[in-house]
Formats: structure tokens, sequence, C-alpha cells
């Protein structure tokens, strides 16, 4: 007998369109998934045609798969993170990975990342065949070829997004192209627009004195992890609660702004929060079960609308400081100013790593499992 069994999900990659929330970033992908059902370890092999035509420096594409097991955690990935493809030529690429017993899901697909015109054609799957020493399968993937015509940025039997949900991503464009590698058609992304993101360049930056500019740019590199985190959660889900003495996501955003709010007065003025102070951000910022009364029934936007605010008034009023000031000792605690701001960030580090646990306890819906595509490796 066989040890695998492949399945294509039909349907699930073509329907939600309608329901995909609009959102801005530098970087998109696509997908199909498969049921994967094996009854031991097993290779398989994913590969695609790809060129890029670019004059971005960063621009570049590359394929990725990733395997969820039964358990909903993760097995093989891979994103082609240490080899981005930037090659204005057609070439035809390939993911090598395994899959065992515990495989529930296969994801895999194309991504794009930055300005430029990514083109992807002949997408084939292979899963190794456990009778024939050496040879491996080819496995159906529909619209492998993108011969279908692709209007209103709507890919047939592929879906934009990732398995943390389906996006439409507004820098991108998804059209048909007759620039092919494999019959007459293939599919074209194309990027425009797309301003450089800076987020994960940690350093001095502009405006800022030395070590205050690397603070900055820590800061916001936490706060965007945070956003990229939350910012395609529905209703249901900014409000799920673990258990009677969990807080809800949307109340741990709130409890972050409501944290740095704090530090903002207590380092900046050197004082605590006054009244009018403490009825705007004393329950959030304690958490507990008034928290859970009061913050739900609204929106993550409503929540990132108020963490983004604060956060802008931090860079505002620490752009008017100095390095001096930084290292300012602060009377009686045995701590400086820079201590403050390093708990603010990993205050917010540990919330993060909450936020993405309690992601993971979400009710599963038809099988997709909440995580998100790991750019950065």
């Amino acid at each position: 007998m066989k040890s695998w069994c492949l399945i294509l999900c039909m349907g699930m990659a073509s329907t939600s369109y309608a329901q995909n929330k609009e959102i801005s970033r530098d970087w998109t992908s696509f997908y199909q998934i498969l049921d994967a059902n094996f009854t031991e370890e097993t290779k398989f092999r994913l590969t695609a045609s790809v060129k890029v035509v670019t004059d971005d420096s960063t621009g570049a594409a590359s394929l990725w798969a990733y395997v969820v097991n039964k358990n909903g955690e993760e097995g093989f990935f891979d994103n082609m993170y240490n080899r981005p493809i930037q090659s204005d030529e057609w070439y035809t690429y390939v993911i090598e990975g395994e899959a065992d017993e515990n495989a529930d899901k296969l994801y895999f697909g194309g991504i794009c990342f930055q300005n430029g015109q990514f083109y992807f054609d002949n997408f084939a799957l292979y899963v190794e065949n456990k009778e024939k020493e050496g040879e491996f399968d080819p496995v159906e993937i529909e619209n492998a070829s993108f011969e279908q015509k692709i209007e209103n940025n709507q890919i047939s039997d592929w879906t934009e997004g990732g398995y943390s949900g389906d996006v439409r991503v507004k820098e991108f464009t998804i059209s048909s192209s007759d620039s092919s590698f494999h019959k007459n058609q293939s599919l074209l992304v194309e990027g425009k627009g797309i301003e450089p993101d800076t987020t994960y360049m940690i350093g001095p930056a502009n405006g800022f004195s030395p070590q205050i500019g690397t603070l900055v740019t820590m800061l916001n590199n936490l706060s965007s992890r945070v956003e990229q985190t939350v910012q395609l959660l529905d209703q249901e889900e900014t409000d799920f609660l673990l258990d009677d003495k969990a807080n809800s996501i949307g109340a741990l955003v709130m409890h972050l702004a409501a944290a740095e709010a704090y530090y903002q007065v207590f380092t900046f003025e050197g004082r605590g929060f006054n009244e009018e102070e403490k009825e705007k951000w004393q329950v959030a910022l304690n958490l507990g079960q008034k928290v859970r009364n009061q913050f739900k029934g609204k929106s993550i936007d409503y929540y990132l609308g108020i963490y983004k605010e604060v956060r802008q008034k931090t860079i505002e009023e620490l752009q008017k400081r100095d390095d001096a000031w930084l290292n300012k000792a602060q009377p009686g605690r045995g701590t400086n100013n820079h201590f403050s701001w390093f708990h603010v960030m990993e205050h917010q580090s540990s919330h993060l790593g909450q936020i993405l646990m309690l992601k993971k306890r979400f009710p599963e819906e038809d099988g997709m499992v909440q995580q998100e595509i790991d750019t950065d490796h």
C-alpha cells in the first residue's frame, strides 16, 4: 500500500475573496491547501517556474511550503528566506520537504516582496513513492499554470493570503501575463509604490540622538510585530477568552497602550497618573476581571488605534530628548530612563508571546490553523 494520500481541498482556495480584509504591507502571498495523510515519514517536492523584473534591490519572490500537524503545531516549513529569487530569466525552483503520520495540511504557494513584477508558472507537487525507491509521484494541482484568466485580483483555485488569514494587499495587483514558461499564460503579481521598510533596521535614526534613535527602532520593531500579529482578528477572536481567568487579545493590546502611557508620564514628566489618567488607563493597566467586563465588543482596529496613538506620542517626546536624558538616573529607584524604556520593550515582548499563544488556542474553523507566515526565516 502507498504510504501517502494528498487530497485537494476543493473550493477552499477560491471562495473567500468577498470577505478578504484589505491591508497595507510590503509583501503578499498566495496559496493552495492539500489534506495530507501519511502513514510514515515521506518526502515531497514542490517546484514552480519564476522570474522577477525589478529595479528595487529588495524586490524578490519565493516559493513556500508549510506542513501543519494534527495537533496544530508546525511541521516542515520553508519560504526560501535564505535564497530569494531575483533573476529576470525564467528558472524552475524547488522546495524539498518531508511529512509524517502527524501531518494534517500542506500549504504551498508563492510570496512577493517589495516593488517589481513577479511572474509564476507551472507549479508541480510530487510525493515519494515508498514502493519504488527514488521515484516521486505527481499530485494534481488545480490551475497549476494559471491558464484561467485572472480578473479583479482573483486567481481561480488559489487564494491571496496565508494560514493567518486571507487578505487583499493593496500595494499589489494580480493579473494574467502572456510572458509564460509553460503553455500560454502565467501569473503576474506586481508591487508598486512600496516605501522601504526599516522596521528590521536597528540602530541610530535620523532626527534622534544615537542611543535614542536605536531605542526608537527597537520600540517600533516590537510594535510592528504586535500589529501584524493581531491586525486580521475578527470580533470573536479579539474577545476570545481561554478561560475565566484569561485576558482577551483586545484587552492585552489595550494593556500595552496603558503601560506605555504610564511610562510616558513617569519618564517625561517625573510623576504617576493623575486622576483623569487613572480613569482612562487604570483598568487596562491592572487587567483582571474589570478589564474582561469593560473591554469587549470592540474591534481590533479600535484597540490598535489607541495603541498607535500612544506610540506616536512616545516618538514625539523622545525626539525632544538626548542620550544624556536617556542615561539619567531616576531618584530613589536605582534605574535610569533607558531602563524604563527597555522595560516597555520587554513588557511588550512578553505579552506578544501571550497573544501568540492565545491565537494558537482559537477554535479551529474548517481545519484552518491560526499561524503567521514568518518572512524572517
